[in-house]
């Protein structure tokens, strides 16, 4: 009779919840078959719980936190099912959960064992993962999402909340974790640890909606609330979520009309909130805004036009102006430049009523294409290696690296993004601009990373907590920084070159951070790797972010290491060439179609995580022996730290190749080279012969060293 009266009560409660809270509910649930079962769930609000045992079709067992049973209230909701009572300070308290699967019951736990204060996954117990390798059982990920923004979280009071959120439920492929192979107990609990963290950061990832980066704007817009002050650029103005929807439409609507649908529109802006009004407001109308790297002159911008097929460009005369790019643009042929400024004049009467009485009250149906695989934008390789390529990303890559960034790394509304990347550069794009758009962090939006006074004093003055740079950049921000510039950071991701010892130990000794490291490339939109506080390794980039495959093609001539290449939801369309204009040639590689090999030698560790060897393209072979480029380049930031150096190389008749390295220490010399070879046990053929002294570095407009101009002075000696 009791069991009966629990049913029809759960019943009738699974009707309101479903009424209250529009819940919806997608996968399969676990297979009838399963005689072990583990259901693993993030733990966003005390309704998890609740929500758990009115929607699992089996009757589980819940492990609570020994403090949670004590409340009065819920031990009434616990009532309605099954659980057992746990303290997980104890280390033999998983024995108990242990003995009930293995009794056949299946079991709900929460890995995280608190409810998250971020929004995003916090730290996850190795004892749910070692009961689940111990025991065989078959685990049934569970991902809630909505009951954050409820009463019930305790996530910060500036994350907006509701009485009622609509919350999704979403049930993914059971799957089992092996027992890791170790030589003790304790290692082996660990390593199951970091397999139950990797699943569930694939869970949260893997549950992502499939959606454009105009509806996730306004899924943001609706989560966060449109009044949220959200973006800041150098004019100091606040813009909420509102504001940059005013901005979305309004410059949509304009564009269209100079333009037609599915037509590639070049954008010539620097980072301001316009910019990313034109991105989002573009791809809502079918079209796809490319973004030009106006640091790569007249030639470089043309090479990009042609291989994109780009006729109109739409750029800011006061930004042309200020960057004396008036006479570069001028010199594009078969180009249509549209001024922003003489643009926005063309905005009427008609057009703001129509902003007003419909395009702010119904933004959802301002868009014309709703398909995530179609191309989003276009952005150009650094032209490092040669003439740049367009690179289609589509909507589906963008958002998928966005869920993958968000489910290693937890950024949330407390946060403040300082961005000096441009958003021509997919690290600028992605990483700087859409991720904290998309997820509500406070982004300030700086024009130049160049500003090297600058940029510390902006951090300093703007309370910013996350800071994007290459290691160039990092550099430069810490020698010109005072130490107490950076005291509200929380997260420097370093991304786009390697980052040198040096500089991660000026960083620790001068502020007193860790500098995460990262690593990508614009085909992939572009993170692939990156360290995190839960998963980092010092000298690595990381281990590979959820969804991502990858596998090693061997070199010949080196060894401890292999091409690496990858396949995931965040690669590429294809390119765009100049040898074929207009034509996308979608990414492929020796494992075949929609492989994407980045031409960089990696290893890869027993715990997954990579270390750059160097790039296929960054070897010289000297009598014989292929000689990495970057480990010249590390030997000279070991006898030099306090300077820059980049290794190229020239044809020698002797011995094939010969090393040539670019130094802006000028009293270094060879003997001091060798001597440094000799402590630090590097190889005798890493010493160059010859090093050419240089006040600086040529730089890239996204901070990368400019290799082509290298390898010309290095030939040209």
């Amino acid at each position: 009779m009791q069991i009966a009266t629990r049913k029809m009560l759960r019943r009738m409660l699974r009707g309101v919840a479903r009424l209250l809270f529009r819940i919806r509910v997608s996968g399969n649930g676990a297979p009838a078959g399963a005689q072990r079962l583990l259901v693993i769930a993030n733990h966003e609000s005390f309704l998890d719980g609740l929500l758990l045992g009115l929607f699992l079709p089996r009757d589980p067992v819940f492990i609570v936190h020994t403090g949670v049973a004590r409340s009065w209230y819920f031990r009434m909701i616990l009532s309605l099912v099954d659980y057992l009572a746990v303290d997980p300070t104890n280390p033999m308290a998983m024995r108990q959960a242990i003995k009930l699967i293995e009794s056949g019951r299946p079991v709900v736990i929460f890995p995280e064992g608190r409810i998250t204060v971020t929004g995003s996954l916090m730290k996850v117990y190795d004892g749910p993962a070692f009961a689940a390798t111990k025991t065989g059982a078959t685990i049934l990920p569970v991902r809630l999402d909505g009951t954050a923004r409820s009463y019930f979280s305790r996530v910060s009071g500036r994350y907006p909340r509701r009485l009622l959120p609509q919350i999704s439920i979403t049930f993914l492929p059971v799957t089992t974790l092996p027992m890791p192979e170790a030589p003790t107990a304790r290692l082996r609990r660990r390593k199951a640890g970091d397999a139950m963290r990797r699943l569930m950061q694939e869970m949260v990832f893997a549950s992502r909606p499939q959606q454009t980066l105009y509806s996730a704007l306004m899924d943001a817009a609706e989560i966060f609330g449109r009044s949220r002050r959200l973006l800041e650029d150098m004019k100091q103005i606040e813009y909420t979520y509102n504001d940059l929807l005013k901005m979305t439409l309004a410059l949509g609507r304009l564009a269209e009309r100079h333009t037609a649908e599915g037509e590639i529109v070049g954008l010539l802006m620097p980072n301001v909130a316009p910019t990313l009004g034109l991105i989002f407001g573009l791809g809502a109308r079918g079209r796809v805004p490319a973004m030009l790297n106006y640091t790569s002159g007249t030639e470089g911008m043309q090479a990009a036009c042609v291989a994109a097929g780009i006729h109109t460009v739409i750029a800011s005369r006061a930004f042309l102006e200020q960057a004396r790019l008036t006479e570069k643009v001028a010199a594009l042929k078969d180009m249509r430049v549209i001024i922003l400024e003489d643009l926005r004049q063309e905005f009427g009467l008609v057009d703001k009523l129509w902003l007003l009485c419909f395009g702010l009250r119904f933004p959802r149906a301002f868009e014309l294409n709703c398909d995530p695989e179609s191309p989003a934008v276009v952005l150009f390789t650094s032209g490092t290696e040669g003439k740049p390529k367009g690179v289609v990303l589509s909507h589906r890559a963008l958002l998928a690296n966005v869920a993958q960034v968000r489910a290693v790394i937890d950024i949330s509304v407390d946060d403040k993004l300082l961005n000096a990347m441009p958003i021509f550069h997919s690290f600028g794009l992605t990483a700087g601009a859409l991720l904290p758009v998309l997820t509500g962090a406070n982004l300030f939006l700086y024009p130049s990373p160049l500003h090297y006074r600058v940029i510390p004093e902006l951090a300093y003055d703007r309370n910013c907590t996350i800071l994007f740079g290459t290691n160039t950049f990092l550099a430069q921000y810490a020698k010109h920084a005072h130490p107490y510039d950076f005291f509200r950071l929380r997260y420097i991701i370093a991304g786009a070159e390697k980052l040198s010892e040096p500089v991660r130990s000026l960083w620790f000794e001068k502020f007193g951070l860790r500098i995460l490291e990262g690593y990508g490339a614009t085909e992939t939109a572009p993170v692939l790797a990156v360290n995190t506080p839960m998963a980092y390794r010092t000298g690595t980039v990381g281990q590979l972010l959820p969804g991502m495959e990858a596998r090693l093609a061997p070199v010949p001539g080196i060894e401890g290491g292999g091409l690496l290449h990858v396949r995931g939801p965040n690669v590429m369309s294809g390119y765009l060439r100049v040898e074929n204009p207009g034509r996308i040639e979608p990414p492929a590689s020796e494992f075949g179609l929609g492989w994407y090999a980045t031409g960089d030698i990696v290893n890869i560790d027993e715990d997954g995580f990579l270390r750059i060897v160097g790039r296929v393209k960054r070897f010289a072979k000297i009598a014989g022996e292929m000689v990495s480029l970057e480990t010249v380049e590390k030997l000279a930031a070991s006898a030099s730290p306090q300077f820059l150096h980049a290794a190229s190389s020239q044809p020698d008749a002797q011995r094939g190749e010969a090393l040539v390295l670019f130094s802006t220490d000028a009293d270094l010399m060879r003997e001091r080279l060798q001597a440094a070879a000799r402590e630090g046990g590097w190889p005798e053929l890493a010493v160059p012969r010859k090093i050419k002294h240089v006040d600086a570095l040529p730089l890239l407009g996204t901070g990368k060293i400019d290799y082509v101009t290298l390898k010309t002075w290095a030939e040209a000696s």
